[in-house]
């Protein structure tokens, strides 16, 4: 793999970013965020099953969890821009299918597909190929790119509330394929060059030098990182698809938890914003130690029922905004540039896996013992999880000071 700061320089950075956050933005709009407005639309269109529709993310990201470590591997060899582009035609292609889905099997075969522009196309394959194009400058893009990410929710859901009203469920979809096709291809295929590729000593002398040295216990490293990102993620995941009713089950009525649900997104943008003012001042696993501790103290205050809903909500959002920063910067900085597309294929396996699993385990919670109890449990694994991110600083200290 190599660095390819002489082409990626051709561009302005500022613009990169901007071309590839508005993939982003579309990208978890058209999968990931795509449920909350379409599943009501399909359901009464079609009379499939609720569970069967919203499935078709867990199966998106369960197909996406899947090809990730190829997908790095493939960007460590070739560049972002084939994946990228793979992307945009894979998500074309998957919600041409559901739009035109005639039965509940080809809508479910349809999610796979875009399961596929998921896995080479949402921030972990971003990321891999933002660290193939600046190498160990990608700090910076990386944050940023998530601050596009943010406005997912506030563009699509409206947006797609909009389309479903005036043409129906189907042709909304149809829309989003012209969107993916005609706005964000052509984006990604300006902004992300082909790949140079220069020899393995070169590679070698491009890389950091702190990328070059072997890290202690790297095999167990590797592993904390994995866990923590899979746990934050797999928490993140219950808490987005059943964050209304967690607020309802602190006593606010329907109306009150929606209005309350609009602080998610900006939460987190907000937060993004102030970490990429700072964030270059301090080592990035300081990041995912705020995340964590951020997500912890969230989730106790929500289970301890604390009066000021909004406190709470500012909390746990700012924590679960920067993970996402945090996801993209901390294995950049442990492992450095060279390595970093390879194992942040290997980094999202298992965190989409668990993302795919969690709002089914979520549910079965919620039915079995109730909101509370979920919440209880939620907020026994954050803390789980910011005792796993020390002992990660704990194994990197000497790595971080040094940095």
């Amino acid at each position: 793999m190599q660095t390819e700061p002489a082409a990626a320089a051709e561009i302005d950075r500022r613009l990169v970013v901007a071309a590839l956050g508005i993939g982003q933005i579309f990208a978890w709009g058209t999968s990931f965020y795509f449920p909350a407005v379409f599943a009501t639309a399909i359901v009464a269109d079609t009379g499939w099953s609720l569970w069967y529709v919203v499935s078709g993310t867990s199966i998106g990201l369960l197909v996406g969890g899947l090809i990730s470590p190829k997908v790095g591997a493939l960007i460590d060899r070739h560049g972002g821009r084939p994946m990228l582009m793979a992307s945009s035609l894979f998500y074309a292609v998957g919600l041409a299918g559901v739009g035109l889905a005639p039965n509940l099997p080809v809508f479910l075969l349809s999610w796979a597909v875009i399961g596929m522009g998921m896995g080479t196309g949402l921030y972990d394959a971003v990321f891999a190929a933002l660290g193939r194009m600046y190498g160990s400058e990608a700090r910076g893009p990386i944050t940023n790119l998530t601050l596009f990410g943010g406005f997912a929710s506030a563009v699509c859901w409206p947006l797609s509330a909009f389309l479903i009203d005036h043409m129906g469920w189907r042709a909304a979809c149809l829309v989003f394929v012209a969107i993916h096709l005609c706005l964000v291809l052509p984006l990604q295929m300006y902004v992300v060059r082909p790949a140079r590729r220069v020899a393995p000593t070169i590679q070698a002398e491009q890389a950091a030098p702190a990328s070059a040295t072997p890290i202690d216990n790297e095999g167990l490293i590797f592993a904390l990182v994995a866990l923590v990102m899979s746990m934050t993620a797999g928490i993140g995941a219950i808490v987005l698809v059943n964050f209304l009713i967690f607020i309802q089950a602190t006593g606010v009525d329907y109306a009150a938890a929606i209005a309350l649900g609009t602080l998610f997104g900006p939460a987190q943008v907000v937060a993004r914003v102030i970490e990429s003012l700072f964030g270059k001042r301090y080592h990035p696993i300081w990041t995912m130690v705020a995340s964590c501790v951020l997500m912890a103290l969230g989730l106790m205050l929500l289970f301890g029922q604390f009066p000021v809903l909004i406190l709470v909500i500012l909390i746990y959002c700012a924590g679960y905004g920067i993970f996402w920063i945090g996801r993209g910067t901390l294995p950049l900085a442990l492992f450095g540039p060279v390595r970093f597309p390879r194992l942040m294929g290997k980094i999202a396996f298992p965190s989409l896996i668990v993302q795919a699993l969690a709002p089914s385990a979520g549910a079965w919670l919620i039915e079995q013992h109730g909101p509370q109890a979920a919440i209880g449990v939620l907020t026994v694994l954050a803390l789980i999880n910011v005792l796993l991110i020390g002992l990660l600083w704990l194994l990197c200290r000497t790595r971080i000071a040094k940095a």
